[in-house]
């Protein structure tokens, strides 16, 4: 019985990983859970699941919470703990023997980085983990022993490919992607997108930073950062190719020349059941890949003139040290402001830019060097906002 800790119990990622563990009760079962502020979602799971300990990210919330789950009348009730305390708590769960890391942003880091640490097998669905902090994180892993085991969908892809070879057998990595709602929308057209255009991802349902992330091709850009830590390869290893259908979810080129490409439908249930339940396969009847339905395979390679994202990532990878951190800082302030509707899509890789530029790469020694990264990038991406958006209002 593999015992389960969860961060972001109640975002997209965190909700279809319960759903697996609904599947395989005699495999799998739930022992903590952290969640953001929806306590009516994380008093439903608790009432599902049973954990032992469960994490709020706001202490004010832990008294109306409490409440709710003496209303359920359940045979035991959980402990409740709050905030970043909390988060490490759940991470560091002692009868947790896997760690699913399925926070937005930043705010998992300390717990995912302390569950490795402890030697915990990671199941990671949070890529800004190995973005921001991508050499202390494997290191420690590395120390450890910890497995860290990929959910998104394409490094999911590669995991599986590379089971047909050896490390020093690989040539490259291909990293797939669908191009996102303004594949085919003139470059010209971008710039009048509207937050709710560019929610409407054509295959997948995520949350909403990493669906703008996508439709910036940003999320690309943080992909090859991370296969580039998760595998061990050399940046110029591993490329990104747009392919509309979202069918084959990455492929492993080796050295004499084979391709193997993972190909599925595309439904994030799937790599999560690949790494909860990793090195089984278990069956399902959830996943079924319709031959009848698919007719083309389309592949392009990714237009970095109109998706400047994916160059800035491979530049901030280049430059190294604190470089990736701070790209992903700026990012989520671009997202943030654009989502409020303070910024233009196009002003995303333009704020992002600016903060990389007035950035100047150092190494990044210590969990709290990154934390110190980050918070520095975000105040000056603030900043860089404010003067865009006084822009985009005189503009209008």
């Amino acid at each position: 019985m593999r015992q389960i800790a969860i961060l972001g119990s109640t975002g997209s990622v965190g909700r279809q990983c319960l759903e697996v563990v609904e599947q395989f009760p005699e495999r799998l079962r739930v022992v903590a859970l952290a969640a953001g502020e929806n306590i009516e979602l994380l008093a439903g799971q608790v009432a599902r699941f049973h954990p032992e300990l469960v994490a709020i990210h706001s202490s004010e919330k832990v008294p109306a919470l409490r409440e709710r789950l003496r209303r359920l009348r359940l045979a035991k009730l959980p402990e409740i703990a709050a905030g970043r305390q909390g988060l490490v708590a759940v991470g560091l769960h002692p009868r947790a023997d896997m760690v699913v890391s399925a926070t937005v942003g930043i705010v998992g880091l300390e717990a995912t980085y302390k569950a490795v640490g402890a030697g915990k097998t990671l199941a990671l669905a949070n890529k800004e983990v190995l973005v921001a902090a991508g050499q202390l994180v494997t290191e420690a892993a590395s120390v450890s022993g910890s497995e860290i085991l990929p959910v998104d969908s394409e490094h999911n892809a590669i995991h599986q490919c590379l089971r047909a070879g050896q490390p020093r057998e690989v040539r490259r990595l291909i990293l797939t992607g669908s191009g996102g709602p303004f594949l085919r929308t003139p470059r010209r057209r971008l710039e009048r997108v509207t937050p709710r255009q560019a929610l409407e991802h054509p295959h997948w349902q995520m949350g909403s930073r990493i669906t703008v992330d996508s439709a910036t091709l940003m999320n690309k850009g943080f992909e090859v950062i991370e296969a580039q830590w998760l595998f061990g390869l050399r940046p110029e290893q591993i490329e990104v190719v747009i392919h509309p259908q979202s069918t084959i979810h990455s492929m492993v080129e080796f050295v004499d020349g084979s391709v193997l490409a993972q190909l599925a439908p595309p439904d994030m249930r799937l790599p999560l059941q690949y790494a909860l339940t990793y090195p089984d396969r278990l069956p399902s009847t959830n996943h079924s890949l319709s031959w009848r339905e698919l007719r083309r395979l389309d592949f392009r390679p990714p237009d970095e003139k109109k998706f400047p994202c994916l160059r800035l990532a491979r530049q901030a990878q280049a430059a190294g040290g604190s470089l990736p951190c701070v790209l992903n800082a700026a990012d989520e302030v671009a997202v943030r402001a654009f989502l409020a509707r303070r910024l233009r899509f196009t002003q995303i890789p333009e704020l992002i830019e600016r903060v990389l530029e007035a950035s100047t790469p150092v190494p990044l020694g210590s969990l709290n060097d990154v934390l110190a990264c980050d918070q520095q990038a975000r105040a000056y991406a603030e900043h860089v906002a404010s003067r865009l958006a006084r822009r985009a209002r005189r503009a209008r």
